[in-house]
């Protein structure tokens, strides 16, 4: 998937201090910083690749890797689907 800005974009995230960009590299992430039914979130928006919308169609499943040992509160959605 990739990346992309998004009208309500208002920050943007760099790679964490100490990030070895040479075994994993990360790049730059814009995105929303919000308030979610009273909690502070921060929300990033993606586009599937052509490639990716027709695995999806055909049933294959959404991954989300965190990286690192455990995984904090996430969630997927649609844009206006929520």
């Amino acid at each position: 998937m990739d990346r992309m800005q998004h009208p309500s974009n208002n920050a943007v995230l760099g790679a964490p201090a100490g990030w070895d960009q040479k075994t994993l590299p990360c790049n730059a992430l814009p995105v929303t910083r919000t308030d979610w039914d009273g909690v502070p979130a921060v929300v990033s928006f993606w586009t599937p690749t052509p490639a990716e919308v027709e695995a999806i169609k055909a049933g294959q499943p959404v991954m989300l890797w965190v990286a690192g040992s455990t995984m904090p509160p996430v969630a997927l959605m649609v844009e206006g689907k929520s």
